[in-house]
């Protein structure tokens, strides 16, 4: 038996904070610099999504271990900046989270100091304070579901009774090995064609989602919203 929604686990980036952005211009940026020119289709492809462990082995096995540490050390210090140039809150994010009434939590592949800073600078750290679970506390990152099981026996919730808001498709990936229900969100960076698959919704407004949740409460649908 189905059983009814319990706990909703948001991503950070790209679904709490408009971050992938960002990420994907400086990642092109730097793969220009460094020696692997990556399209934008092919950032969002290979890292979006992803724990850094997983992205740096990629561009080690391309480019080189001592090339990689550069790489992702000149990414963290240019993001950085630019979030504290202004980065915002996803769009109807704000409005999406005093609508819910569901206990929720964050199960994200960046890092805890990367999501107090981003967090912070929207304004939503205080409101996942205590409930925020990194893919560095856990042995596999996304498509792996070890960071949203950890969340969910966090949380004291059966993994059968959570909801994951994703918006990679590592994210619903991992949410549908977890045995949970993917609420893969569109209007980022990622195509809704890839985001689809069992037990998963596609929506493409953040404000949908109170709605959402409480449709497919019980539900286990598949397909676009």
């Amino acid at each position: 038996m189905i059983k009814p929604i319990e706990l909703v686990i948001f991503d950070c980036d790209g679904v709490l904070v408009d971050t992938e952005r960002i990420a994907l211009r400086l990642q092109v940026a730097l793969g220009a610099e460094l020696g692997w020119p990556l399209t934008e289709e092919e950032v969002i492809d290979r890292f979006i999504g992803r724990s850094s462990v997983s992205i740096k082995e990629q561009i080690a096995e391309r480019l080189g271990t001592a090339t990689a540490d550069l790489w992702w050390d000149q990414l963290m210090e240019r993001h950085q900046v630019e979030v504290d140039a202004g980065v915002t809150a996803v769009d109807g994010l704000p409005e999406a989270l005093d609508a819910i009434t569901l206990p929720t939590c964050v199960a994200s592949s960046g890092s805890h100091e990367k999501m107090r800073h981003t967090l912070g600078r929207t304004g939503l750290y205080e409101r996942f304070a205590g409930r925020i679970n990194s893919a560095y506390e856990v042995a596999r990152g996304k498509p792996a579901p070890d960071l949203f099981l950890l969340a969910a026996e966090r949380m004291g919730v059966d993994p059968a009774a959570c909801a994951v808001v994703e918006d990679s498709r590592p994210g619903v990936q991992a949410a549908r090995a977890a045995g949970m229900r993917a609420f893969g969100y569109a209007g980022g960076l990622t195509r809704a064609e890839l985001l689809e698959g069992p037990g998963t919704v596609v929506f493409h407004d953040m404000r949908a989602l109170p709605g959402l949740l409480a449709e497919h409460q019980v539900q286990r649908p598949a397909g676009r919203a």
